[in-house]
């Protein structure tokens, strides 16, 4: 460990403490959330997002070393380590740099070098090599044999060798890749016939643009269009130039010697070096593409799921619809499924009259004090038809986003969770559910499938859902779980826990009741004292005797708040509920050797405000009124919407017409932007203004300039 605490530190600059302190924590097996929360004295008070990148440059580190043990062991068994290839091996910091000095003793398959060397031509190779040979023809004739009929097929013989030599050559890769990285361009063709079948990607038919200037999103389309068989990409730079710096390393006279390494290291370049080189950028700009994509979707899912929750509230939930009807179900202020029933206030059953008593008499016998309705199809008709019902009580109207639900109520989780209820239930109770607590709900579904990314489908899927993880991991620790409530699916996220501790808590739960302490999550099988210390910090127990119990203090720390209501001659409930005994904390007084300034100053903003869901409060929303289709916008038109999807490009605003429009980058603001995330969030409500539709394409366009927010 200690031999990378250096590297990484100067990689990430970081002080060497923060770097090791981290990875010892890593590799006993602390999570993200925890360190970042309860260990902020060890690692200086690193966020999340730093001690990962402390983990993956460990793991990139330690993967290098193991392919560096491969490789020596390699060159080592065919008797060509030397120490001075040892040295510059074990010296190398990036895989390139290793699989450069390793190529030279690879084991080739039956190459056109390979063969050359099978005839005898090397002898040759080298001396043209040399450049001093004039007259090339007489010297190669020298090397004629069975195989070897004349003086041009011996010197084509040793191309084919020096070709090797020029595409194995360190300095020559390094010449290459430099003229790749400064001056490569992408250019995309249609595949002849593929016209029509490819229409969507008719923007890269025939392109070109700089790599380097070539954007996450078109990079990935450019990368489906190929594999869809319907664009040809190439990435080179300008040839000449690189073949003029090819030329500069290796041709040493002005001998016909020196003629045959020029056609040698041309040929190097059009058969070897050029496309190993391209197939090397052609991988890295996928993955600095996928990188890119996989962060603007890790953090619109931070929104989503950090959406505003309207709390326990008894909620009735609609899943609109027209010729099937719209599915309403009645849940529980814990979201329980208490009724179900389905009404038809749409054509072509037209059932309204009988459909606005059913949900009147709902409202009335439970007690409903917000309603849900789902976005898809019939959502603004549903809302229109709901709004205008008069009920006995002031009652909240809420459009929720479908997105992911019909993933949800197929699922073996949503089975589990209702067995005798069909998948139009399931998915009313999981709308319902979403705008009780977004979070809790959206956890059972698999990210990718809730619709809030770019090219999701063509990024690098174990990265993705790494990435992923991460983001639900940190949001769950975040917010904080009610350990008496929480499904196994919420648990299963909180530090420390996973998939069989989170199910041990659910059935100790049932067999038990609820927990009255977080001393009791001890009794919990497979619950060891590692375990707690991970996950206790993030479980909340509202009705516990120790009011800590339903706060972010971590139990460790439960003494030093003991010693604070003792000094102040209070107990720890009047400390928390008293503003001015929190002002009277000395926090200097209980810094120790365990405890520090930062886990002091989060104790005392936590005695201020303890357990507070740290998500905004959910405010209703409103389209505008007469406008439902496509066809009835007009451009110049002005109204609200909500922002569905973020993406480099622009922002996706959704205005009740069944299309969500784009607000490109450069209509967001009447400023130059350089990232949509600096102007609007997921889900936020603005102002549009329409300034194009293209009813047959489906497209509409929006501005956001000019539009007070």
């Amino acid at each position: 460990m200690k031999k990378y605490i250096e590297l990484i530190q100067k990689s990430l600059h970081l002080q060497a403490f923060q770097v090791e302190n981290t990875m010892q924590l890593l590799s006993e097996g602390a999570t993200l959330p925890f360190i970042a929360r309860y260990r902020k004295e060890m690692t200086g008070s690193m966020d999340e997002v730093q001690i990962a990148n402390i983990k993956e440059e460990w793991t990139r580190l330690t993967d290098l070393d193991k392919r560096r043990e491969g490789i020596i062991e390699n060159i080592d068994k065919q008797g060509k380590l030397t120490d001075e290839l040892r040295s510059r091996l074990m010296d190398c910091k990036e895989m390139n740099q290793l699989e450069d000095l390793y190529l030279p003793y690879k084991q080739k398959r039956k190459t056109r070098a390979v063969k050359a060397r099978e005839k005898g031509l090397e002898p040759l190779a080298k001396i043209l090599m040399k450049q001093v040979e004039c007259d090339v023809e007489t010297c190669a004739s020298q090397f004629l044999s069975d195989e070897v009929s004349n003086a041009e097929e011996a010197l084509q013989g040793a191309r084919d060798i020096i070709a090797e030599w020029v595409n194995e050559n360190e300095l020559a890769r390094n010449a290459v890749r430099a003229s790749f990285q400064r001056q490569a361009v992408i250019r995309s063709k249609v595949i002849k016939g593929k016209e029509t079948e490819g229409i969507k990607f008719k923007d890269y038919f025939d392109s070109e643009e700089s790599l380097k200037r070539c954007a996450s999103h078109r990079m990935l389309a450019l990368r489906r269009g190929e594999a869809e068989g319907i664009l040809r990409i190439e990435i080179a730079p300008d040839q000449e130039e690189v073949l003029e710096r090819l030329e500069r390393i290796f041709v040493k006279g002005n001998t016909e010697s020196s003629r045959q390494v020029e056609l040698a290291i041309k040929d190097a370049y059009k058969r070897l070096l050029g496309s190993s080189i391209e197939t090397e950028f052609a991988k890295l700009s996928k993955e600095t593409a996928d990188k890119e994509a996989i962060r603007v979707f890790s953090e619109n899912l931070r929104q989503l799921l950090l959406s505003s929750p309207l709390g326990q509230k008894r909620v009735l939930a609609l899943d609109p619809g027209f010729r099937s009807g719209c599915k309403v179900v009645c849940l529980d202020a814990q979201g329980n499924l208490v009724h179900n029933e389905t009404i038809y206030p749409h054509p072509p059953q037209n059932q309204a009259k009988m459909a606005a008593k059913k949900i009147t008499n709902m409202v009335e016998t439970y007690d409903i004090q917000a309603i849900a309705i789902g976005n898809g199809t019939a959502s603004r008709e549903t809302e229109r038809f709901v709004t205008n019902l008069h009920y006995d009580r002031k009652v909240q109207v809420f459009v929720v986003s479908e997105a992911g639900a019909s993933i949800y109520s197929a699922s073996k989780v949503a089975r589990e969770e209702f067995p005798e209820y069909d998948i139009t239930v399931r998915g009313a109770v999981s709308i319902g559910r979403r705008l009780m607590d977004p979070l809790a709900e959206l956890v059972k579904i698999d990210a990718k499938s809730i619709g809030v990314g770019q090219y999701q489908h063509d990024v690098d899927q174990n990265l993705l859902k790494q990435s992923l993880d991460q983001v639900v991991e940190s949001c769950v620790n975040k917010v904080g779980v009610n350990l008496n409530t929480a499904s196994k699916h919420l648990l299963n996220y909180v530090s420390g826990l996973g998939p069989q501790l989170a199910q041990n808590i659910v059935d100790y739960r049932s067999e038990n009741g609820a927990f009255t302490s977080r001393k009791e999550i001890m009794k919990v099988k497979r619950m060891g004292a590692k375990a707690f210390e991970q996950c206790a910090g993030f479980l909340r127990i509202p009705n516990s005797d120790d009011p800590l119990d339903n706060s972010a203090v971590h139990p460790e720390s439960y003494g030093t708040v003991k010693n604070m209501a003792k000094d102040l001659n209070c107990t720890i409930a009047n400390l928390i509920a008293d503003a001015n005994l929190h002002k009277q904390i000395d926090l200097n007084k209980y810094v120790s050797e365990e405890v520090g300034l930062p886990t002091l100053k989060d104790i005392q903003e936590e005695l201020e405000k303890p357990g507070r869901d740290p998500r905004t409060i959910i405010k209703v929303f409103q389209f505008k009124e007469g406008i439902y289709k496509m066809e009835q916008l007009e451009v110049g038109m002005e109204m609200p919407g909500i922002v569905t999807n973020i993406t480099n490009f622009g922002a996706f605003v959704d205005v009740g017409v069944k299309q969500d429009g784009l607000v490109h980058i450069s209509q967001l603001a009447n400023r130059f932007v350089s990232n949509p995330a600096e102007v609007v969030q997921l889900h936020q409500h603005v102002q549009v203004k329409v300034i194009e539709v293209d009813v047959a394409r489906k497209r509409i366009q929006f501005s956001m300039k000019d539009c007070e927010q």
